[in-house]
């Protein structure tokens, strides 16, 4: 399993694809099948039966999970795609945004 530099809650932009360049916060990271689902990307459409939570049922919109190598960091700062590191600062292990240089 490799080390996964995104996490949930980072804003990422897709680099590759049918999505390229759209933009969204990571809801979700699947570690085992190196895949994250971001918020607004990748939506594809499930039809879905009535049941109790959705009494009407029908066409349902939904995020698909991508491919981690197709997304990039966003750095808070400079609000450009970054590649990112890690680096022990005070005796903690952070992240760092290979541009900048800070702590994401």
């Amino acid at each position: 399993m490799i080390k996964l530099k995104i996490k949930s809650g980072d804003t990422v932009r897709v680099i590759a694809g049918d999505h390229k360049g759209e933009e969204g916060k990571v809801l979700k990271v699947d570690r085992e099948k190196n895949k994250a689902v971001v918020e607004g990307v990748n939506m594809v459409s499930k039809h879905q039966k009535p049941s109790a939570q959705n009494p009407q049922g029908g066409i349902v919109k939904k995020e698909a999970p991508l491919h981690i190598s197709n997304l990039s960091l966003i750095d808070p700062k400079s609000k450009e795609t970054t590649r990112v590191g890690y680096e022990v600062r005070d005796g903690k292990k952070v992240r760092v945004s290979k541009k900048s240089n800070e702590v994401i």
